[in-house]
């Protein structure tokens, strides 16, 4: 019961995407973890533990940031309204039977996501190691991101022409989709020691090998978008041969072959 209201929660917030499509994995995404961090915190407020409360402010962060910045972005950046109308279908030729399925799916995978986080309070598991190492790993996450876009914007305004490979991205190509991979995977280990059972085993590893997968579909889609832009400059050949496209010190330098990666 406490999980449905968790999905709930999402649906709700969610479904802003019906006002524009994309909206249902971006400016509904972020804001569907603040809201979700707010709802755990109030649902398990007698039994909370410093390391819950800590994880579940962090959503709650996490998704205000991605979310404002996203909404910001859409409002005020021209090259990045160019680029959703180029690479991202709007969802005008889809049918309202499969928009409600997106929706129910992305509503649900949030869930999945924050489920680490839930299970622990559900099960009123006590601070461990796991925890505060997950707590830590997904703090950094944040600030890598946070770091990563602040870098990309700055660099942009002074070199809209140009691709960013200062600051943290000499370290990899998608230093923003790091953080994101590395805010989901403290996450996850923070509940490693509180999951019990099947469903909540499934559910919590849903949420982690979807939104991996994703990240690396998003850096795929970048890595595309990059060749086509600056696939001519040798500079930038240079940077890519060099530079890792997301896991540092892996010699993954590009995923454009991998066309079953989508995000």
């Amino acid at each position: 019961m406490e999980f449905l209201i968790l999905l709930i929660v999402a649906l709700v917030i969610s479904s802003i995407g019906f006002k524009k499509f994309v909206w249902f994995i971006s400016i509904g995404y972020g804001f569907s973890i603040t809201g979700l961090g707010i709802t755990m915190l109030w649902m398990f407020r007698n039994q909370l533990t410093p390391v819950t409360v800590i994880l579940s402010v962090l959503c709650i962060i996490y998704g205000a940031r991605l979310g404002g910045y996203l909404l910001v972005r859409e409002k005020k950046s021209a090259s990045y309204q160019k680029t959703m109308k180029d690479d991202i279908k709007d969802g005008s030729d889809m049918n309202l039977f499969l928009k409600i399925l997106v929706w129910s799916s992305c509503a649900f995978l949030y869930c999945c996501e924050v489920s680490p986080i839930f299970f622990r309070m559900q099960h009123h598991a006590c601070v461990d190691l796991a925890s505060i190492i997950g707590t830590v790993i997904m703090a950094l996450g944040i600030l890598l991101e946070t770091a990563s876009d602040y870098t990309k914007n700055r660099f942009k305004k002074k070199h809209p022409h140009r691709f960013c490979d200062v600051g943290l991205f000499r370290l990899v190509r998608c230093p923003n989709y790091l953080g994101e991979v590395l805010i989901w995977t403290g996450v996850f280990i923070s509940g490693v020691t509180a999951l019990s059972g099947v469903f909540e085993w499934v559910v919590a590893l849903i949420g982690y090998i979807c939104i991996v997968y994703i990240m690396f579909g998003g850096a795929r889609r970048l890595e595309l978008r990059q060749n086509k832009n600056y696939g001519e400059d040798p500079e930038y050949q240079e940077y890519v041969k060099k530079t890792p496209i997301l896991l540092p010190f892996v010699p993954l330098y590009s995923v454009a072959k991998y066309k079953w990666l989508i995000g």
